[in-house]
């Protein structure tokens, strides 16, 4: 029987599905025959509006039963999802929001969450088991332990050293890889497929080479063995989904009568491009929307190169006019100009993509930015720069740099990444900076002050070699850097694009 929340909402249950079915969609699919298919390391908000849902669709479809999703946190704050989800059996609202509508479903593909620091046997156990024929992964950039500068793997790494000394009692990402692998070998099981989906280029390739680094070290014969028989598919995932608030927890309840302790609100637009290398199989993802093509590089070059470095110059320049969602931003008539003018000047690099007509992909993600509903924030797209910005801007500061082309407005994106890790805003207010490198760019920044040339000589991890070399872009990013130190990022904007 139903049982209602004092304020009139139902908590989110199995128990409670036909009673919500009237106010959104629910699955009607029988959750008792599901096997888990696949095991999900990372689950954020991102998982849950992206993968999971397009699992959620096929299974609303009657196929994909052997493929739900046993979700695992990695992390020892990941207990606040456990205790969010375990309680409601994995199920969790999701609210595409558009600036005119709302539409919400709720996704029933977690049929399980586990809490690896707590229970890790558990964790390898599902990991090693035949059932499990995927393993995914958002860990976010920083996850994969590798210099995001040279791209070398990153043996310095407290879980990887621990791991390493400690190969049956893993505390990180390579650790419960390898020693889950390590116990399917013994039993006669092939390898799962690993697939990222993290916003990295090449992201299944990165995370194929640095558990091979991994496993170099600490068991080469297992790492002959996954080489050999493995399976890494690159894949590019797309749609903007901004952290769970407080007052995403009371649209759930006001609008759609739901106490859900850890909904999700996202953009209604959502794209995943995937390589299709699975020899344990899949899903049939494509059902749902997905791509599956041979060749992910054009559509994630293109991904990162407009969507991710667009943000890069919303969020840190954003944020120094004094915005705070990017929403905003992009209502001030100048910052779109800028945001349009950048994404042109990159889009050369981008080549021709299969399909897509890039004019009109620009188009589409200025409609993004501006959507009003989703209230993304500029301080999120501040987060975790020294692994962003390697990946989304720096390529093309040094691709432009040896075309010779003018790269002003890339210049300007990064000199307002270097101004925020100075720490002071515009207005004298401290701007936070949430990054593992955060105090050493910090320092760096605020001893090399208007001349980039100390940040970028000084850490290699993030700048690499060869932006400090690049001498006609590093003038031009002086000069930017100089602008937004004496006249702020408005004004700055204004001078370059004549307004």
């Amino acid at each position: 029987m139903s049982q209602f929340n004092a304020g009139g909402t139902l908590p989110l249950t199995p128990e409670n599905l036909p009673a919500l079915a009237a106010a959104v969609t629910v699955p009607t699919y029988d959750r008792s025959r599901l096997r888990p298919g696949i095991v999900h390391i990372g689950v954020g908000a991102f998982h849950r509006a992206h993968e999971a849902l397009y699992l959620d669709k096929l299974l609303a479809l009657g196929e994909a039963q052997d493929y739900a999703i046993c979700g695992v946190g990695l992390l020892p704050g990941d207990t606040a999802m456990r205790d969010a989800l375990v309680p409601q059996a994995g199920l969790y609202t999701l609210v595409e929001r558009s600036s005119g509508t709302d539409d919400a479903r709720v996704v029933g593909a977690m049929i399980e969450y586990l809490h690896a620091p707590s229970e890790p046997e558990t964790v390898l156990e599902r990991m090693a088991d035949a059932t499990c024929r995927i393993v995914s992964l958002t860990v976010t950039e920083g996850g994969y332990c590798f210099n995001q500068g040279t791209g070398a793997f990153d043996p310095a790494h407290p879980d990887v050293v621990h791991d390493l000394a400690h190969p049956l009692a893993p505390v990180g990402l390579y650790g419960f890889l390898a020693e889950a692998l390590r116990r399917r070998r013994a039993r006669g099981l092939a390898p799962f497929t690993v697939l990222s989906c993290d916003n990295i280029e090449h992201n299944g390739t990165v995370a194929r080479t640095m558990l091979l680094a991994f496993l170099e070290r600490q068991d080469p014969d297992l790492g002959t063995w996954v080489a050999a028989n493995g399976a890494f598919p690159n894949c590019m995932v797309d749609r903007i989904t901004p952290a769970t608030t407080d007052a995403d927890r009371a649209l759930v309840a006001d609008t759609f009568g739901i106490t859900d302790a850890w909904p999700v609100v996202c953009e209604p637009f959502t794209q995943w491009v995937i390589e299709d290398d699975f020899p344990q199989g899949r899903p049939a993802f494509e059902r749902a929307g997905a791509l599956f093509t041979a060749d992910v590089k054009p559509y994630e070059k293109m991904k990162l190169r407009l969507l991710n470095a667009a943000h890069i110059g919303i969020g840190y320049l954003g944020n120094l006019a004094g915005y705070t969602y990017v929403h905003e931003v992009m209502a001030d008539p100048l910052f779109e100009r800028f945001i349009r003018a950048f994404m042109e000047e990159v889009t050369p690099l981008v080549g021709q993509v299969p399909g897509i007509d890039l004019a009109a992909y620009k188009a589409t993600l200025v409609e993004r930015f501006s959507n009003t509903a989703v209230r993304d924030t500029t301080a999120r797209l501040c987060q975790h720069g020294s692994a962003r910005l390697p990946k989304f801007v720096i390529p093309s500061a040094v691709e432009l740099s040896a075309r010779g082309g003018d790269s002003r407005y890339t210049a300007l994106v990064l000199a307002g990444y270097l101004r925020y890790l100075q720490g002071d805003g515009e207005g004298g207010e401290a701007l936070p900076l949430v990054d593992p490198l955060g105090e050493r760019l910090r320092a760096l920044a605020r001893s090399g002050g208007a001349d980039p040339r100390t940040l970028l000589e000084g850490c290699p991890e993030v700048f690499g070699l060869e932006l400090p070399r690049a001498g006609a872009f590093v003038e031009q990013l002086t000069a930017a850097l100089r602008a937004l130190y004496a006249d702020g990022a408005s004004a700055t904007l204004r001078r370059q694009l004549g307004a």
